[in-house]
């Protein structure tokens, strides 16, 4: 009898263990999602929305919501446009067969009686925030929402699988047209968005969504501000910060707030703007108020506060608490101790306020406190807020968040926030004019915040909104669920996009374009654009980035024929425009740096860059023009007026400017001159002598020798090698401008050893010679491909390792198309507790080492900036079984914002001096113009290995602390012959 007892209860145990995991996994898996529910014909038993010229009649509450009526009018006229049939909108009627029923959960009667009757069941949306319901009962389609946005996203959830994008208006994304639509029987459940407030910043409005918003409304008002409302609300979005240079929301325009509120916005005021007050309300009335100072004027400023409150009080608003100095800059000319103690009463202040006007516990209204720029350093020295105060966490300006939510917040009722920057006008530097964020990089950053706790609330500097509209869609989507697109589906994501709106048949092609031409843009963002960035000696880099950006414009050109008539404004909005004009940018300098070159050479080919230069720079002007006065018969005018070429500073210039070039006078008689990979210096007029770089053996490597006129006329000459093993692909010519001579090396010839050579250059007389020397030993013996070189540099691309092996918490993986090449690795899950090598995940490379010898290794890695100051930020790497030698992943990081004097560093309880820079690595581009993480979007550490015997080696790459991405990885870097992109990876033994 004990013993059946026994086993009794071992089988109720085993039975709960099992129900509580199988509830568990529900629980994960328990997101719900509405699916393609729309058909375009019939099938049994599905809902006619449209067919044979007829559509359903649209029922709704009068005393519903006015945003919810006014959106089902929306929906009744999107049927129109998709069948030409529009839909009637009725209100107080009892509803017919064959009707669609709208409304919210205790808001309608309609919706009431429904759950009375027990017709639809709303268990699962009833009290939820923003979730709705959509259902096929007894011949009716039924669409209920938790609350007003719930309801209003339930619409347009239909309207846009009917075929309305949610960009119909932002983009000119043509409708799709049918005369048949159904809804397929069936019930439909929008589970409550992951991110609580997703909205994005009108910011940097000006010169172009201004001067567009006087010119199509009279300026930026509640006519203007509807088609925003709506935009956000078609996205599933609820927040918005409004314009605000030189703008009042709530003054410019009376209409405006009332609008919102009617749409169902929830409005906010920029990090800087505190309770519900544009910096312009305190600029109009500054002689009256005083100085903002709160130390010396509080009751003057307290009175401002109370009139903004007061005054919006009736609306759904979030109000930002804290105070900054007048014009966005840090507050008060005393030390951080004393902003600190100003702040707590400012904030003191402000929470009474917010009591005495609502008359009730301020936690009950919104509030959120932006920890921006040197509120970062007040928050780490110990300021804080009420704990129901949203925390709303920062990027760099540069779109690289700067903390994660930390631990100890993590009970806090108010939650954390992101705001983060897709446009930047301001320091480091300008990022304004098209669109330099990729997908992949979107979605690392924003998964890194959500998944460290940061889920309450984000908020996104768009600029002018246009021409950022791919990258707010993605930001849009990936709030209301994180987890629904991990980084291996962001090429799905980006290629539904580009279907959603042109078709299935160019989707890939398109996601292909504007994921490259955004990758591209992120290697050198075009106002951040300066001389000498990429090398045109090493590498032939120049010519390889001209020849990338050449493809992608070409291939959205040649695409344009294939797009619908109906679909090319969108298309050159959203695909040809950022696509070609990107391109011209980028190859303007690149020209200019040819020009600069080849005039310091004497070539006469210099006029020919200086000539490509400018007019690349009179097509960008034609270009952007056509975009301002041509493109959906002149909507858009001066949408696209920001200057963009030839920054000096980080603010905008007064007009766009080519960088510095020459034209050169040639001579007046054919004269020969020769120029060689890996050198800026040409001959016959140097002294020193014309040494071509190492042939290697490894490398298969061949090398360019330039011979070019600098004079008028042509010249013939002739190209000689004295030793059989060098190869030339020509041996002579005539040369007008220039020609190039690659320079190959016949190993089948050469035993093992090095081997000198020249290549003699002939012109008459006049005669160059060039020095080869080539390198060859016996190529290592291995089972699997692996990386080396016998002469100098080589690089790794991080995804291309031969062993992945996961840590007792976490693992490396591929986050595809993540960086400047194809892919980065990084960590899973991002949450992971940090590590110790013995434990951790790591990378391992077969790497071929020549010599034994001090070995130096750079990693490149995201600029990850210092997320969680205390605990640090580190990396290990390791050759073999050799102890692990760690780095400090902060080595580069840029200090924007002034975190880490001498002064801040005594009083913060968190951070820590950053390690110094090495100044001996050329490529890295320490102290050059306008290089370092931020421009360059790619920090280097680097450590030292010791190479104990030459020959095949293991480099290992342990993870410490779990947010940093690496890149790529360059051994051996080769001062002489520095590069942007290191040298070119060659992958040997590949199978």
């Amino acid at each position: 009898m004990i013993r059946c007892n026994l086993n009794f209860y071992r089988l109720i145990v085993m039975l709960f263990l099992v129900i509580n995991a199988f509830g568990q996994s529900i629980k994960k898996s328990d997101y719900k999602s509405p699916s393609e529910y729309v058909l375009h014909q019939q099938e049994e038993k599905a809902f006619t929305i449209a067919s044979t010229g007829k559509s359903a009649s649209i029922f709704v509450d009068s005393k519903d919501w006015k945003g919810v009526i006014r959106a089902a009018k929306d929906l009744g006229n999107d049927i129109g446009k998709v069948t030409g049939t529009a839909s009637m909108v009725l209100e107080n009627a009892r509803p017919q067969n064959n009707s669609i029923v709208i409304g919210t959960i205790g808001k309608s009667v309609i919706i009431d009686k429904l759950i009375a009757a027990k017709k639809i069941d709303v268990s699962e949306i009833k009290g939820q925030w923003e979730s709705f319901l959509i259902q096929t009962v007894e011949g009716q389609l039924i669409v209920a929402g938790s609350d007003k946005r719930g309801t209003i996203y339930g619409i347009y959830d239909i309207s846009e699988k009917i075929g309305v994008s949610p960009w119909y208006f932002w983009a000119d994304v043509p409708i799709q047209k049918t005369e048949q639509l159904y809804v397929k029987q069936g019930r439909y459940i929008q589970s409550s968005p992951k991110v609580k407030y997703r909205g994005i910043f009108i910011n940097d409005e000006e010169p172009s969504f201004g001067q567009w918003a006087r010119a199509a409304y009279g300026g930026i008002n509640s006519k203007m501000y509807a088609n925003i409302f709506e935009l956000l609300l078609r996205l599933k979005a609820n927040y918005l910060w409004p314009a605000m240079w030189g703008k009042s929301f709530n003054e410019d325009d009376p209409r405006n707030p009332v609008t919102a509120d009617e749409y169902g916005i929830v409005m906010g005021t920029s990090h800087h703007e505190p309770m519900i007050r544009s910096q312009k309300e305190y600029t109009d009335r500054k002689t009256e108020i005083g100085e903002w100072n709160y130390a010396t004027n509080k009751k003057n400023i307290d009175q401002f506060f109370y009139e903004g409150i007061e005054r919006n009080k009736n609306f759904d608003n979030m109000i930002t608490i804290g105070m900054r100095g007048e014009g966005d800059v840090a507050m008060g000319e005393g030390n951080d101790l004393e902003n600190i103690k100003t702040l707590q009463n400012v904030i003191k202040g402000q929470r009474e306020i917010i009591q005495k006007i609502y008359k009730d516990s301020p936690e009950n209204h919104p509030q959120v406190w932006a920890i921006f720029t040197e509120v970062q350093r007040y928050y780490d020295a110990g300021l804080t807020v009420p704990d129901d105060v949203i925390l709303l966490f920062c990027d760099n300006n540069w779109g690289n968040i700067r903390r994660t939510y930390p631990e100890k917040e993590k009970n806090r009722k108010g939650g954390g926030g992101l705001y983060y920057h897709i446009d930047m006008n301001g320091g480091p530097w300008n990022d304004r004019w098209i669109n330099t964020t990729t997908i992949p990089k979107l979605q690392q950053q924003f998964n890194l915040a959500y998944q460290s706790g940061i889920d309450k609330l984000w908020i996104v500097n768009v600029g002018d909104l246009k021409p950022k509209e791919l990258p707010i869609d993605f930001i849009m989507h990936f709030a209301w669920n994180p987890d629904a697109i991990p980084a291996d589906q962001v090429w799905n994501y980006t290629v539904d996009w580009a279907g959603r709106i042109f078709g299935k048949e160019h989707a890939e092609e398109i996601a292909d374009i504007v994921s490259k031409y955004t990758k591209y843009n992120l290697w050198r963002k075009p106002e951040a654009q300066t001389a000498n960035i990429f090398s045109v000696v090493n590498y032939q880099e120049s010519d390889r980035v001209l020849k990338l950006w050449k493809e992608v414009a070409d291939k959205a050109e040649k695409l344009q024929s294939k797009i619908p008539a109906e679909a090319q404004d969108a298309y050159y909005q959203l695909v040809l425009y950022p696509a070609k004009a990107s391109a011209a940018v980028a190859e303007i300098y690149l020209a200019a740096d040819k020009n600069m070159l080849y005039a310091k050479q004497g070539r006469v080919s210099a006029n020919d860059f200086y000539k490509r230069a400018q007019d690349l720079f009179e097509q960008d002007k034609k270009w952007s023009d056509y975009y301002n006065d041509s493109i959906a018969k002149g909507k858009w005018k001066y949408m696209m007026s920001d200057v963009h070429i030839g920054y000096k500073m980080w603010s905008m210039p007064k007009a766009n400017a080519l960088p510095e070039m020459k034209e050169i006078k040639p001579l007046p008689e054919p004269t020969i001159g020769v120029a060689i990979e890996g050198t800026e210096l040409s001959w016959p007029d140097t002294a020193e002598k014309a040494i071509l770089p190492l042939f290697d053996v490894l490398a298969k490597s061949s090398y360019y020798i330039d011979v070019f006129n600098r004079g008028t006329g042509s010249f013939e000459f002739t190209a000689k090698a004295n030793k059989p093993w060098i190869r030339l692909s020509q041996s002579g010519g005539v040369v007008q401008k220039e020609t190039r001579i690659q320079v190959a090396i016949d190993w089948n010839i050469l035993l093992e050893g090095t081997f000198n050579g020249k290549i003699e250059i002939s012109q008459g007389k006049k005669r160059v010679e060039v020095q080869v020397t080539a390198v060859k030993a016996a190529v290592p013996k291995a089972d699997e491909p692996y990386f080396g070189s016998l002469t100098g540099e080589f690089s790794i691309p991080s995804n291309k390792y031969n062993a992945n092996i996961p840590g007792k918490n976490a693992k490396w993986i591929v986050l595809p198309d993540l960086g400047r090449s194809d892919a980065s690795m990084g960590i899973s899950p991002v949450t992971a507790p940090s590590a110790s090598p013995d434990t951790a995940p790591r990378l391992e490379y077969k790497i071929f080492l020549p010599k034994a010898e001090k070995v130096k290794v750079c990693l490149g890695i995201l600029p990850t900036q210092d997320i969680n100051p205390e605990r640090g930020l580190r990396i290990a790497a390791s050759l073999n079984d050799q102890t692990p030698k760690f780095m400090d992943a902060r080595k580069g990081l840029v200090d924007t914002f002034g975190e880490y004097t001498p002064s801040n560093l005594a009083h913060s309880k968190v951070l820590k001096p950053l390690p110094a820079l090495n100044d001996d690595i050329t490529f890295i581009g320490n102290g050059k113009q306008r290089r370092n993480e931020v421009f360059d979007n790619l920090r280097w550490l680097d450590v030292e290995l010791e190479v104990e015997e030459p020959g095949m080696h293991t480099l290992k790459i342990f993870m410490i602390d779990p947010e940093i991405v690496l890149e790529k990885i360059v051994v051996n870097p080769d001062n002489k012959h520095p590069s942007y992109f290191g040298a070119v990876p060659m992958q040997h033994n590949v199978k």
